[in-house]
């Protein structure tokens, strides 16, 4: 097993980690607001973000209670307080504390796995909104060798348009592709054809995280910024709303970061390099180096 398939799956098992890591506190949550006399039925992204503040401070206060001591209390050690009067309780902290240790140790360690990649040292490391894990998507998820163009990346992830609309799941925008059933038979069926995982991480993380940065200091918020003043001020744009502009900025600027990827990962591997279409074929730049 090589180097990139090994961070695939060392990503993979993080991402499962706080998947599970957040379930659990989700569950945490859920009981309180049980006890407290709420009913139950928020959205589980409604729950984690109300739960975060709550949650810090329950591992707080179960550090407190297991200081000095090597696991969890035993049922005959454990005494009521104020914030956990139920001793099943007391270990589904203790599990969700030991998950989130676990996921932040991982995390801690991740840089040192990235070091072996080029395009980590010399160029994902200096974009200012890029963290190690969202590197390791990037590293774990594109192939320069298999992306011949500077699109190649984009349509990966499927930021690319169809017909002029941007790439979904609706049905007129599947295709037909070949696959061997369990007899080893040839047959057809309707899929997508990007990546909707790395998807969600370049457009939901990574796209947050570039428009968190100043614009000073973040080359792609600048370019989110200036896109979306021209969409804004575009008359064939006046009928779309603030959150339509505002996830075609976001598209736009993953974009451009993909191609600058593209470029530079396809240059260290001494790989031919081709010019964006804008440039080779309009004759234009949208952005300057």
């Amino acid at each position: 097993m090589n180097n990139k398939e090994n961070l695939k799956s060392l990503i993979s098992g993080i991402y499962d980690l706080q998947k599970l890591r957040i379930q659990t506190g989700n569950r945490i949550t859920g009981n309180i607001k049980i006890k407290l006399g709420q009913k139950p039925g928020m959205k589980e992204e409604d729950i984690e973000k109300e739960s975060k503040a709550y949650l810090d401070e329950v591992r707080k206060h179960f550090k407190l209670m297991t200081e000095g001591l090597l696991t969890i209390p035993t049922i005959r050690q454990f005494k009521k307080d104020k914030m956990f009067d139920d001793y099943t309780e007391l270990n589904l902290v203790g599990l969700y504390t030991r998950l989130y240790e676990d996921e932040q140790l991982q995390i801690k360690r991740l840089p040192g796995t990235l070091v072996d990649f080029p395009i980590w040292t010399d160029f994902l490391l200096e974009v200012r909104g890029c963290g190690p894990m969202m590197a390791g998507v990037i590293i774990s998820s594109l192939d320069p060798h298999r992306a011949k163009y500077p699109s190649s990346f984009g349509k990966y992830i499927g930021i690319d348009v169809v017909n002029g609309v941007g790439r979904t799941k609706q049905k007129d925008h599947l295709v037909e592709t070949e696959y061997k059933d369990k007899d080893g038979n040839t047959k057809t069926k309707m899929g997508i054809t990007f990546n909707p995982w790395a998807k969600t991480k370049l457009i939901g993380v990574l796209g947050s995280s570039f428009i968190k940065q100043p614009a000073d200091k973040c080359k792609y918020r600048k370019i989110y910024d200036d896109y979306k003043f021209r969409i804004q001020n575009h008359k064939n744009h006046q009928e779309k709303t603030k959150l339509h502009i505002h996830r075609m900025a976001v598209r736009y600027m993953i974009k451009m970061f993909l191609i600058d990827l593209h470029i530079k990962w396809r240059e260290l591997e001494g790989l031919k390099v081709h010019k964006p279409y804008h440039e080779a074929k309009l004759g234009y730049k949208h952005t300057e180096n």
